[in-house]
């Protein structure tokens, strides 16, 4: 009973409904999720930016990349630009190429050396040595703060945490970007959709 053809056909009907729908609405949360982030960003570089190339090309302090002035505006403008595309969801697929790019970047050259966790939590997992090593320090600080400050008052905008600025952010926007290639910038509410619909219109006026 449960390999009739009608009751495939049913499945498969319903699958495929599902598939159209969900990926749709997926692709417009990611782009929405992903454009502020990307504004931002861009614009805590276009904002410093001299700060940014002296970043991008010191190698004591920084990240030592060649041609630092070239390199942040790149990055700067990919970022921004690439923002306001994820929103409009025009060129979804091609924009999110660089911006993958720069994840990588992110990843390899800011992120990797401080492993996986963003925020040390002893506690999860993939804990290094330098988040482990942040436990002790927090409860230190903790109780430095409790006896000499309003802790209530400190902590009421919510807990205090060490940054480990390890790839767990960067690494899941590079995941979502990959998403978007595939996905691409979706039906209705995406300008590629309206371009390509009215390319289509054209090329079948010409035949």
């Amino acid at each position: 009973m449960f390999n009739s053809p009608a009751l495939c056909r049913l499945h498969q009907n319903f699958s495929n409904r599902l598939k159209s729908s969900s990926s749709n609405i997926a692709s417009f949360a990611l782009r929405l999720y992903l454009a502020p982030i990307f504004w931002m960003a861009g614009m805590n570089k276009l904002n410093a930016f001299d700060s940014t190339v002296a970043w991008f090309g010191n190698t004591e302090w920084g990240l030592g990349l060649p041609l630092p002035w070239l390199m942040a505006f790149l990055a700067t403008a990919t970022e921004l630009v690439g923002a306001v595309l994820l929103v409009l969801g025009l060129f979804t697929r091609l924009i999110s190429i660089p911006l993958i790019i720069t994840m990588l970047v992110a990843i390899f050259a800011v992120h990797w050396s401080n492993g996986w966790q963003a925020i040390a939590d002893a506690s999860a997992p993939f804990a290094n040595e330098q988040v482990l090593a942040a436990t002790d320090k927090l409860a230190r600080a903790r109780d430095i703060l409790q006896t000499h400050g309003n802790y209530e008052w400190l902590t009421g905008s919510g807990k205090f945490v060490i940054l480990n600025n390890g790839i767990e952010f960067a690494a899941t926007y590079l995941i979502m970007l990959l998403a978007l290639i595939g996905l691409g910038g979706g039906k209705y509410h995406s300008l590629d959709y309206w371009l390509r619909k009215k390319l289509e219109q054209k090329t079948t006026q010409k035949n």
